[in-house]
């Protein structure tokens, strides 16, 4: 039998405390399958984020590290920009694989595509 938990990890762009309907009964968001992985999981509440764009904060929940120890130091990447993660800096997805869990990633990556010849898969994300 298998006693590790399953991890999902939610990082939304643009969405704010108090617009999950579970967190704020007045929001104007139905939010009704978040609210149930709510109920059913856990909630983080007291996140805080490293930066107010998406690319560093995206590197810094990623990598456990502030968004400044990276080649970013402001703004966002582009679709010219190199990768921000170096081949051999441990990322919660490689962490989680040294662990036995398997890894994926649906949506925006952001952290440096270089047209696409590095991105999550390259970064021990499974798929």
């Amino acid at each position: 039998m298998n006693t590790k938990p399953n991890l999902i990890y939610i990082l939304a762009d643009d969405m704010g405390y108090g617009d999950l309907s579970c967190l704020n009964e007045n929001s104007k968001i139905r939010t009704v399958h978040l609210d149930r992985l709510a109920a059913e999981g856990m909630i983080c509440r007291d996140a805080h984020a490293t930066s107010a764009v998406c690319t560093p904060s995206r590197y810094s929940i990623l990598t456990g590290r502030y968004n400044w120890r990276s080649a970013l130091k402001q703004g966002v990447t582009w679709g010219y920009s190199g990768p921000l993660l170096e081949p051999e800096r441990m990322t919660v997805a490689s962490f989680l694989k040294q662990h036995g869990y398997r890894t994926g990633g649906v949506g925006k990556w952001h952290l440096g595509w270089q047209w696409a010849k590095n991105g999550p898969t390259d970064e021990d994300v499974d798929f």
